[in-house]
């Protein structure tokens, strides 16, 4: 049985480990109202890029002059899996939950037979993928030393994104993101930007015609390569606030698995004080009562 100064000792590491957790807690809160102000905010902008995407790309369908980031290479061979998650841990299943939609993405496409290549944008789906898929892994950006997210951020990923796309290097490019919902549901999420998925008669279903100036062609070579960088950038954004939201709930469980082990460290010692007071009590009664 550990000694009373060994329990004391044991308490206070604990204590002061609950103290690190709650102001790590009340820091991801801090941060978190934030970041879901900014990802709330680019969700209405990415809707609309896509709505009206969709709407162009519905009339250049099957044209031939139809950029390749819509009509894709006309292969479906080699798939670029552009997975996003955080720098640092201690946010629960956050990173893991990303991770493993792309690990079982990337195993359902190996078992039809599919080359797979990964971008990694943050450094624990990096470390968590080169286990596996160390050979596949063709980039990896870090942004630990990006205090705020900007649009510059995501137009970079998207530029080195669409430079592999030019140079043949993969078909299709699915992006991996966590989307918030709540402080405690953060949603993995799967979605092809290369070749862009258009929905049928239009982001909002309605089939009305439209006539472009310029063509739609020429429109959408500007305009894909944009929207390319949005959903990147309303990717990052999610990912942020499911970051700190994840990382909130993670503290705030860690604060109180603390505050339960403290009690019960707590009630051993004063049952192991007493018992050791008691004893000496016996004793010095049993030595009074020999004299």
């Amino acid at each position: 049985m550990a000694s009373l100064k060994d329990m004391r000792v044991r308490i206070a590491s604990t204590k002061a480990t609950q103290k690190i957790t709650k102001a790590m807690q009340m820091v991801a809160a801090s941060k978190l109202r934030r970041a879901q102000t900014a990802a709330e905010a680019a969700r209405p902008y990415a809707d609309k890029m896509s709505a009206v995407i969709s709407n162009i790309a519905s009339a250049a369908a099957g044209s031939p002059g139809a950029p390749p980031l819509l009509a894709g290479t006309g292969r479906d061979q080699v798939h670029l899996l552009l997975v996003c998650t955080g720098e640092r841990g201690l946010s629960g299943a956050f990173n893991s939950s990303i991770v493993r939609l792309a690990r079982e993405h990337a195993q359902a496409l190996i078992a039809q037979g599919k080359d797979v290549k990964f971008f990694c944008v943050g450094r624990k789906g990096y470390e968590q993928l080169r286990r596996q898929f160390d050979k596949q892994i063709v980039e990896h950006l870090d942004l630990r030393s990006v205090r705020q997210l900007g649009f510059v951020n995501a137009e970079d990923i998207a530029k080195k994104v669409l430079a592999r796309f030019d140079a043949g290097e993969f078909d299709v490019c699915t992006l991996f993101y966590s989307r918030f919902k709540s402080v405690i549901a953060q949603v993995p999420t799967a979605q092809q930007i290369i070749p862009l998925v258009v929905e049928e008669g239009g982001a909002n279903g309605s089939a009305t015609s439209y006539e472009y100036e310029p063509e739609e062609d020429e429109i959408l070579a500007r305009l894909l390569p944009r929207n390319l960088a949005v959903q990147i950038f309303r990717a990052l954004l999610e990912n942020n606030a499911s970051f700190y939201g994840a990382q909130m709930s993670a503290m705030d469980n860690a604060t109180r698995n603390a505050g339960e082990m403290i009690r019960k460290q707590t009630l051993v010692y004063n049952r192991t004080r007493q018992a050791q007071i008691t004893k000496e009590l016996i004793e010095i009664i049993s030595g009074a009562e020999a004299v």
